[in-house]
């Protein structure tokens, strides 16, 4: 078997697969259709374009999933957390980074690696079945020519929905004689959020106005089949006229300096680079046409004379039935040398995509060394979303996941200092789940490099 891995795609889960393959001696060639051909999302020529948020969600370890994702990912060396480190912003406990710092990070590392080598060419057709080891992270935006190849080696077991980008302000244009900085309960440094405060009347006014607005159209072939965890603005107030004010616009934790009158909902913005010149709207992914978003998010108080550096847009989004398709070390079934990575697996969000590519990475290597890879505990963060992608039993109703604790293992009830048995709960459970994780994570580690 040749010593040299394929993989098409360089996003976050291709980027991170390469470099676990590249630091444990293998070769690779990694295949990227840009700058050549784009995609409609993707903008720049660099690796791991970060297209919609840039936001890696909470960095929270002993808490929080996605937090506690993150620190596994950094115990094992991912590229994707050194990068985001090496760039990352104010953003209260959420991990945030600048796009481009971030992204050239990753291509630098990549690039200037000596036993990798970058092919920038869109793939059509998928390797044959003695063509070596192929690893496909082609993310959710998978090229329309390799998507109905791959259609016909799965027979035609794929799923779509469609994903929103906010929009991105510059700060300077925000007037803060209306909008303040601070962070929800203070987490955090505060200038890490800006808050535009609203009325009742603005905002219903404003629901009023998303309602009423002109929206992207779909083709006639197309049915839309949105993620709840990143549903556009537009079609979260279609589901009630309060869903906004108990959501992203809840206004909690917050304290207007600028007047007494309590809020009824707030609009928060996010640092959207290191030199904090640009702001996106958090939860503000849409599918408005451009000329609605700025009429009506310029409704906003502190927004009035908001300049847009990007509009939202919505782009389609590819996974496969993993389940069925997959076996646990992501090979498909049918073609054991063609490997999947990333978000066409079925998991959802930038640092579950960068896991499974990480994870994948690591397969590659043991299975290109004739050696069967330890699979990570099901009570850690990468175990527990491995295994939604390979053993799932809701195959009918499968859907892209973000990593949350109800995929892991349930706790045992504990037994209390009077002998008595009980069941944790809130913040007790979360942080049980974490220390059990990141317990048996360091097992894990010892086994696969010992």
């Amino acid at each position: 078997m040749t010593q040299t891995v394929t993989i098409i795609g360089a996003g976050l889960a291709g980027s991170e697969a390469a470099w676990q393959l590249l630091k444990r001696g293998i070769k690779v060639k990694l295949y990227d259709m840009k700058p050549l051909k784009m995609s409609p999302a993707h903008k720049s020529k660099n690796f791991a374009e970060l297209v919609c948020s840039n936001s890696l969600r909470s960095d929270d370890f002993e808490h929080n999933a996605v937090g506690l994702m993150h620190e596994e990912m950094r115990r094992f060396d991912s590229l994707i957390l050194n990068a985001a480190e090496n760039s990352k912003v104010p953003a209260g406990g959420a991990l945030a980074v600048d796009r481009e710092t971030f992204a050239e990070f990753i291509t630098n590392k990549l690039k200037n690696h000596p036993n990798i080598e970058v092919v920038h060419q869109e793939i059509e057709k998928l390797p044959d079945i003695n063509d070596g080891l192929c690893i496909v992270a082609t993310g959710p935006l998978t090229s329309e020519k390799l998507a109905q190849d791959l259609l016909k080696i799965i027979d035609h077991q794929t799923l779509s929905f469609y994903d929103a980008i906010a929009p991105v302000v510059y700060t300077e244009s925000i007037d803060f004689s209306k909008a303040w900085y601070q962070s929800r309960y203070d987490k955090g440094e505060s200038k890490d959020y800006i808050n535009c405060p609203m009325t009742r009347e603005q905002y219903y006014d404003f629901v009023d106005e998303l309602l009423k607005a002109q929206k992207v159209e779909f083709h006639k072939f197309e049915k839309p089949n949105y993620f709840d965890g990143c549903l556009p603005i537009e079609v979260m107030a279609e589901r009630g006229l309060d869903t906004l004010v108990f959501g992203p616009l809840k206004p909690v934790g917050l304290t207007n300096p600028n007047s007494s009158e309590k809020p009824f909902a707030i609009v928060q913005l996010r640092q959207d680079n290191k030199e904090d010149t640009l702001r996106n709207l958090v939860g503000f992914q849409t599918k408005l046409k451009y000329g609605e978003q700025e009429r009506i998010f310029k409704k906003i108080p502190g927004l009035e004379n908001a300049e847009f550096a990007r509009f939202g847009g919505i782009h389609k989004n590819t996974f496969i039935k993993s389940p069925i398709l997959l076996d646990k070390f992501l090979r498909l079934k049918k073609q054991p040398n063609i490997m999947f990575a990333g978000q066409i697996t079925g998991c959802e969000g930038y640092v579950e995509s960068a896991s499974i590519g990480m994870l994948a990475g690591y397969f590659a290597f043991c299975l290109i060394n004739n050696k069967e890879p330890v699979l990570p505990p099901y009570t850690t963060a990468l175990g527990s979303m491995l295994k939604h992608l390979h053993d799932n039993t809701d195959i009918e109703n499968y859907q892209p996941m973000n990593i949350n604790f109800g995929l892991f293992p349930d706790i045992e009830l504990q037994i209390t200092p009077n002998g008595k048995k009980r069941k944790l709960k809130g913040m007790e459970r979360k942080e049980f789940y974490c220390k059990r994780a990141l317990k048996d994570l360091g097992i894990w580690l010892e086994q696969i490099n010992g």
